[in-house]
């Protein structure tokens, strides 16, 4: 869906703003069901078979379909079929590469376990969600992502990942409301900018957006000291799928990011998916061939709560493709 089909003029200017052109949007597919699929492609890429996951771990940031239900098993069950652990991590928008930094650490637990497969998937769609207003800057599409890691090697190698936390902005997303006895029973859809604004109201903006560079600051330290590598010795840079001047104002100004090596002119054609932007934009830099052997890129995500992730990754040769559907 494009900006120009979303609303009336007074909305297009807002979303043109942004400098996002469309958006992915399901035809019916739910999150979980996008994650299935997008999992399955990712294991026939990488001729894992069942027996040689040892986790699956399914990152979300909004309503999966069914109430008190678990998605991380239906994926499983859809996906694979075996009986490792499957569990669902809601980090919000930094959920895949919260989930990646988790699946590094569990698989070095033991020996025995070899690989993970992690999947996002989410549907903003209403009347829970309004994707062009329910968070204003950020045109939000739908879609499914999914990747193995494993010991055993692949296409890519993870050269380092960090994470960081601040929980002391968690209440960004919390704002006065008082909780609540049943989703949605505050404001129905989403609507972010009133908890943002009371927020911001009661700590002060210059405080606000000082701790938030602070924390993509210090993880992209860590992970580049523990990469053994510079700024200057990435190639491209995969951020999250936000509007322009949200992407200018957190990541390319404070970091000095040009923004010729990031995934910004694919990803304002397809939207914020979520915990998934990061996962679809590497995998964009490998399928267009982009991204090169040899090349180092950077993998960004942030989170409500907040939590920011980073990783660099060294692409070591181009994958024979899976055959598996383009990400809607």
């Amino acid at each position: 869906m494009t900006v120009a089909e979303a609303a009336g003029p007074r909305r297009r200017r807002a979303l043109w703003r942004t400098e996002v052109e469309s958006v992915r949007v399901s035809r019916g597919e739910s999150g979980p069901e996008m994650a299935a699929r997008a999992a399955r492609a990712a294991l026939a890429q990488s001729g894992s078979a069942p027996a040689d996951i040892d986790l699956v771990l399914h990152a979300t940031t909004f309503h999966q379909g069914h109430d008190m239900w678990a998605p991380a098993s239906y994926v499983q069950r859809t996906a694979l079929g075996n009986t490792c652990p499957a569990i669902e991590v809601r980090q919000m928008s930094n959920g895949g590469m919260a989930a990646l930094d988790l699946a590094a650490g569990y698989l070095a637990g033991a020996p025995e376990r070899s690989g993970a497969l992690i999947t996002t998937g989410d549907r903003f769609c209403p009347p829970g969600f309004d994707r062009w207003r329910s968070d204003a800057g950020t045109p939000y599409g739908d879609g499914g992502t999914a990747l193995v890691l494993s010991r055993r090697g692949g296409f890519a190698r993870v050269r380092a990942l960090a994470t960081h936390s601040d929980p002391g902005l968690e209440r960004m997303h919390r704002g006065d409301d008082p909780f609540s006895e049943a989703p949605f029973a505050v404001r129905r859809p989403v609507d972010l900018e009133p908890p943002r604004r009371d927020f911001v109201a009661a700590t002060g903006l210059d405080t606000v957006l000082g701790r938030i560079d602070d924390g993509q600051r210090a993880v992209l330290k860590r992970c580049l000291a523990d990469a053994g590598v510079t700024a200057a010795d990435l190639d491209w840079f995969v951020l999250p799928h936000l509007g322009r001047p949200r992407l200018e104002a957190h990541f390319l100004g404070p970091l000095g990011i040009d923004v010729d090596r990031t995934t910004w002119s694919w990803g304002r054609r397809v939207g914020h998916l979520g915990a998934g932007d990061q996962f679809a934009g590497f995998g964009h830099l490998v399928d267009s061939g982009t991204l090169a052997p040899g090349q180092l890129c950077l993998l960004a995500g942030v989170g409500a709560g907040f939590s920011w992730s980073c990783a660099v990754v060294e692409l070591l040769h181009r994958p024979e493709t899976a055959g598996g559907e383009e990400t809607r």
